[in-house]
């Protein structure tokens, strides 16, 4: 009898060394600390979010465009494309809480590459400025509807042509800054601006600027491009039309307007304009509208317009200038 006594206590102990082994792990066990992460995935302007949390007991998410939601894993769908600041504020049973925010750029418009991310940090407008490498695609065409080339002969521009052919480097000098509110600075870094000849001779003969320097002759046969004193206007806005037919004044027409001014039409184009001011982007001349030919995060071709001879003055008062000429230049983000 005593020896069953025996064998079963030492049973009993074999069995209790496991558990008590366990019950020290167990106890050991790390506890982690409050933390959070975001992950998301995005299909066009619906987003599914995942808070990546520990030691968690809610959630609480702000999307940026005015929504919020206390699911752990939300899915949200927003109205209009753009840059949101989504931000995730994860709390534990004591009440502590942890935030993290990540940045969305979704089904991004015209409007939204040209001003860029208004939610960085220190954000202050998105800068442009004319690319002295130029593109394939950089060219001085006829002001028609196709926007033939002016010279069989110069297919394109080559890589820093307004100085090189021009003798004019300070075409490449000014800066363009685009805001999200639609607000617009422009940057001539020495006080001077490019643009088309006989609109400076104009506004000089106006008084409202003085050319200080000219280039053309040697390649076109005739100045063509000139250097003006240019103030900028410090309280200048810009418009973005998308989709929208721009009637201009030309050469090339297609038309004609009820007062008889020969007109061309591109539709269905993407512009830029300054209305109610003598503000423009990249080259000075009569006419302040240009077309976005294309557009991405860091680079934008333009087309704008120029009035190259005088006899394409049809009115004095108004003023109308009929477009002769395109140029199609390249512009990169100032980083």
């Amino acid at each position: 009898m005593k020896q069953i006594l025996q064998k079963t206590q030492w049973l009993i102990v074999v069995f209790l060394i496991p558990l008590v082994f366990s019950c020290n792990k167990e106890e050991s066990r790390p506890t982690f600390p409050l933390s959070a992460e975001i992950f998301h995935s995005a299909d066009g302007k619906q987003v599914a979010f995942s808070g990546l949390t520990h030691s968690a007991v809610s959630w609480h998410w702000d999307f940026g465009d005015g929504n919020t939601s206390n699911e752990k894993d939300p899915v949200h769908i927003y109205d209009q494309g753009g840059y949101y600041l989504v931000t995730l504020t994860a709390s534990d049973a004591s009440g502590a809480s942890v935030t993290k925010d990540v940045t969305l750029a979704l089904d991004l418009t015209a409007y939204d590459l040209l001003v860029g991310d208004p939610t960085k940090e220190g954000y202050d407008g998105k800068t442009w400025k004319l690319s002295a490498t130029h593109s394939p695609d950089d060219i001085l065409a006829n002001s028609d509807v196709n926007l033939s080339l002016f010279d069989e002969d110069i297919p394109s521009l080559p890589a820093g042509a307004f100085d090189l052919f021009l003798g004019l480097p300070e075409a490449y000098n000014d800066e363009f800054t685009f805001y999200q509110d639609g607000k617009y600075k422009h940057n001539t870094a020495d006080g001077t601006s490019f643009g088309g000849i006989v609109y400076a001779i104009v506004m000089q003969q106006f008084g409202q600027t003085e050319i200080t320097k000219t280039g053309g002759e040697d390649v076109l046969g005739q100045d063509a491009f000139a250097i003006t004193k240019y103030e900028p206007d410090d309280n200048a806005t810009f418009e973005l039309q998308e989709n929208t037919d721009y009637v201009l004044p030309s050469a090339f027409p297609t038309g004609m307007t009820p007062s008889g001014i020969p007109v061309v039409t591109y539709e269905d184009v993407t512009t830029i304009d300054f209305p109610g001011t003598d503000e423009f982007v990249g080259i000075r001349d009569f006419h302040q509208k240009v077309i976005i030919q294309n557009i991405t995060d860091d680079s934008m071709r333009l087309v704008m317009f120029l009035t190259l001879s005088p006899d394409a003055i049809v009115s004095q008062n108004p003023l109308i200038a009929l477009a002769t000429n395109a140029v199609v230049l390249t512009f990169n983000v100032v980083k």
